[in-house]
């Protein structure tokens, strides 16, 4: 319905006021189409706040749009910084092992909030959190506050992380 909605608004080209129409319809449209009413952050910005559940997880379109919000942000290497990831909004999930290494705990709090993970990205996040080094801290210093900022990622912890929490 979306896909069809977004060929009706873009019939006669993509409209000034693309801004105020629904969020989920950017997710069919490209950047490249959005850059004459905007820049291609603020482009990703609004799609970042979107439903990314509209898309399957499979659907090539998640993946591309993380390509070209990766392009669009000029992001080096595999590190995101906390600005990049508001950016990106729920992107931030489907961002691969890789990615969630190089930024070390700075996307903890955003992959929290995602649905489910790969386990590429299960592994990654087990890694970055046993390594300790993230404001968090290690797995021994965390408290109750700490856990129901990450209680998105307690079924990917695993036992032997699980079992250094304090009680």
């Amino acid at each position: 319905q979306l896909s069809c909605l977004l060929k009706m608004v873009t019939l006669h080209g993509i409209p000034r006021d693309l801004d105020s129409y629904p969020k989920d319809l950017l997710l069919f449209l490209s950047p490249s189409d959005y850059a004459a009413t905007g820049s291609c952050s603020q482009f990703f910005t609004n799609v970042g706040q979107a439903n990314g559940d509209v898309l399957p997880r499979e659907a090539p379109q998640r993946q591309q749009l993380l390509l070209e919000a990766l392009e669009c942000l000029r992001i080096p290497g595999t590190q995101i910084n906390e600005e990049d990831a508001k950016i990106l909004g729920w992107l931030v999930c489907e961002l691969d092992g890789e990615y969630i290494r190089g930024s070390g705990g700075s996307l903890l709090k955003d992959l929290s909030r995602c649905g489910s993970f790969l386990p590429d990205q299960e592994e990654a996040i087990r890694d970055v959190i046993s390594s300790g080094n993230t404001t968090f801290g290690p797995p021994a210093a965390w408290s109750a506050f700490t856990l129901s900022e990450l209680s998105g990622l307690i079924p990917v912890l695993g036992h032997s992380i699980l079992r250094q929490i304090p009680k």
